[in-house]
């Protein structure tokens, strides 16, 4: 959530036109769907990266519910297609989203966003089984620093700025701005972020464990997808069981983590790929994955 000025966003609001690419690369025919405020992009070896661009510019991609309703069935496209291995999440060089739509939300009351648990759909993002990587340039505020931190890697342009700025509106995170933000910079950090509604930039959100790598600008996207690219070319079914294990570490015990993780690297001894990676290790050739 954010203070971001931004146009209202109707629930149920049409789509218009067609996806536009962001690149030369041509879509993959299961993608044209049409959509009004993202855009779709297939890069990587392969096609196998998703690129998924937020794109309501004349509201710093500010987070209305269509806008997020097209961004979850854009990943879900990506998740269900089998020659895709990761996503990359972005938005333009002056925000990567500056928040939640207030104008979608000022006139609500609690009973409207308590019985239809507002924002609680966002969250499918951090379900994805695959990879998603999120490329932030500009502003991430709020709703849009919230989804970042959704996403399973974070890349800041050179010039990008991280906050939760709803205390400034009277209310606090909704989307886990005080969940995982603490979980990633530490509770003396984040409470900071969170009563004052301050922002940090993207240099000290690398030193505090926010973001991974502050690339310049221009070259963040690239940077972001040659990333996924690599972690596409590996075992898609292994590599979502690494992700798996990376992330039960924030829901257990450190003995509960360390079970986890051992029964899921027995599990991969019954894949072909396991077999395949170390026969190919072994024979000194590249590793032919079958995701099998």
């Amino acid at each position: 959530m954010s203070f971001t000025l931004s146009h209202v966003c109707r629930l149920g609001a049409s789509r218009l036109g067609l996806v536009r690419p962001l690149g030369a690369a041509a879509l993959r025919p299961a993608s044209t769907a049409a959509y009004e405020h993202i855009l779709v992009e297939q890069r990587g070896e392969g096609e196998r990266v998703t690129v998924i661009q937020l794109n309501r510019p004349k509201s710093l991609n500010a987070l209305c519910s269509p806008l997020m309703s097209e961004l979850l069935e854009a990943v879900h496209q990506a998740e269900q297609d089998p020659a895709v291995g990761a996503i990359v999440l972005t938005g333009n060089e002056k925000a990567f989203a500056a928040g939640a739509d207030i104008k979608e939300m000022q006139d609500k009351r609690f009973a409207d966003v308590y019985r239809g648990s507002f924002l609680a759909f966002w969250g499918g993002v951090a379900q994805c089984t695959k990879p998603v990587v999120a490329a932030v340039n500009g502003y991430a505020l709020g709703g849009g620093c919230e989804l970042a931190m959704m996403c399973d890697v974070i890349y800041a342009g050179e010039k990008a700025r991280f906050g939760q700025p709803e205390i400034a509106l009277g209310t606090i995170p909704g989307a886990g701005g005080t969940q995982r933000l603490t979980r990633a910079v530490g509770k003396s950090k984040a409470m900071e972020m969170c009563l004052t509604g301050d922002m940090i930039d993207a240099q000290t959100a690398e030193r505090a464990g926010l973001v991974s790598k502050v690339l310049p600008p221009g070259e963040l996207v690239d940077a972001a997808v040659k990333t996924a690219d690599k972690m596409a070319s590996h075992s898609k079914l292994v590599v979502q069981m690494c992700k798996e294990a990376v992330n039960a570490a924030y829901e257990m015990t450190l003995q509960e983590g360390l079970h986890f993780e051992k029964r899921l690297f027995h599990t991969t001894f019954a894949t072909d790929d396991r077999k395949e990676g170390m026969t190919a290790f072994v024979e000194k050739r590249k590793a032919n994955f079958t995701d099998s």
